[in-house]
């Protein structure tokens, strides 16, 4: 690949959507195509972000939608002006579980906070947008489900309601239909290897098709 400015690639989705399995699935593709991967996620990804995380999904605290706003920017901000904005310059390219349109579906769609808000601090806070984004979208009840079947108590998100699920779900439909040449939705109620074979068919055909062919 050329030195040029790297790819930032984000994925989203709901509770049990099976992230982990398809980033795997990602960075091992690209490390064959011959990319240099960064690889992170989000809340965290630094270790102030990290911090920050753990106030955000520490079941024990009550966080009003603002203040679980402002920390998602907070993390944010770290996390792209220590990793991803150099990562980027650097001619790498970045595998982000979970950016900044987890904030419009989850405290926008979800908390009701206003978008215009949220586009506001995108704009000023963090200044990247992704090249690509794959929605793993799945049933709110089939992810719920899943997420219990991996064991361990729920954080604080985890444990919403369903109704709040809902609503996010809503949220990332309406991000994909508002941007889908770069939303790109999955269809994560299929099996693992299913989801991840779609994910890195979504990755070869925006980049790689040509070289496919050749």
């Amino acid at each position: 690949m050329s030195a040029s400015r790297g790819q930032l690639i984000t994925l989203e989705g709901g509770e049990g959507a099976g992230k982990s399995t398809v980033l795997a699935a990602l960075e091992t593709f690209l490390h064959e195509q011959g990319v240099d991967i960064l690889r992170t996620r989000e809340p965290g990804g630094t270790p102030a972000g990290e911090a920050i995380r753990a106030v955000l999904l520490d079941r024990a605290l009550t966080l009003c939608a603002q203040s679980e706003l402002l920390l998602m920017f907070a993390s944010r901000a770290q996390l792209v002006d220590e990793v991803v904005a150099p990562a980027l310059a650097a001619g790498r390219w970045v595998l982000a579980d979970r950016f900044t349109d987890a904030s419009y579906a989850y405290q926008g769609a979800g908390r009701g906070l206003d978008p215009g808000w949220i586009a506001e601090l995108e704009r000023r806070v963090v200044g990247v947008r992704p090249d690509l984004t794959l929605w793993l979208d799945l049933p709110v009840e089939t992810g719920l489900q899943r997420a219990r079947q991996r064991g361990g108590e729920a954080d604080r998100i985890e444990s919403e309601r369903v109704e709040f699920f809902e609503r996010v779900r809503d949220g990332y439909a309406r991000l994909a239909a508002a941007d889908p040449a770069r939303v790109v939705r999955i269809d994560a109620a299929q099996s693992a290897e299913q989801v991840a074979a779609d994910a890195v068919r979504a990755i070869r055909r925006r980049w790689f098709s040509e070289r496919a062919r050749a």
